[in-house]
């Protein structure tokens, strides 16, 4: 289910790192849809191989990859609007790192229903209400939250940041991956 519900991952390099955000959004929405599948496959099929994969899959991305990716945000898309002077940006990317604080918080509850799913510890057919109300908070944070990062703060970002400052910015995002940096 996992491998075959999902397309192939958006590509792009660090030396684009707003690119390379972009593909992480959409890798984001990747894995949301899968949630979601998830959710129907459940009802439609139970808890097999197939669900348990496809929770590992989830659990992988949003454990690893998501913090990485915030980490960029706040360490630099963030920082450059908040010093500037359009206060509808200071806001909104307040807003942006609040978001950030309730998906962390969010991703906790979600975490708890997919490892059930994922050890095959559900026990059931389908997800209680708690349970699906659990995945369905922590992908609805996602949908308003990438487009103002999109529409807003990376373009914002992007006008303020000196070649200079992406080139630093894409050697802190290798080296907090482990790619080696030049």
């Amino acid at each position: 289910m996992a491998e075959a519900l999902l397309p192939l991952a958006p590509q792009a390099g660090f030396e684009a790192p707003f690119e390379l955000l972009q593909a992480c959004h959409e890798r984001v929405q990747r894995s949301l849809a899968l949630m979601a599948r998830l959710q129907q496959h459940l009802l439609e099929v139970g808890c097999d191989d197939n669900a348990r994969q496809a929770a590992r899959d989830v659990l992988r991305y949003f454990d690893v990859a998501a913090p990485l990716h915030h980490q960029d945000e706040e360490l630099h898309v963030f920082p450059p609007l908040l010093l500037g002077a359009d206060a509808g940006l200071r806001t909104l990317v307040r807003t942006l790192m609040q978001d950030h604080r309730d998906m962390e918080v969010a991703w906790g509850h979600a975490r708890e229903v997919l490892l059930a799913i994922a050890e095959d510890r559900l026990g059931v057919l389908a997800l209680s209400v708690s349970q699906t109300g659990a995945l369905d908070q922590f992908a609805a944070l996602y949908g308003q939250h990438i487009a103002h990062e999109e529409g807003l703060a990376y373009p914002a970002a992007q006008a303020v940041l000196s070649g200079t400052a992406l080139h630093a910015m894409a050697q802190d995002m290798m080296q907090r991956r482990g790619v080696r940096t030049t």
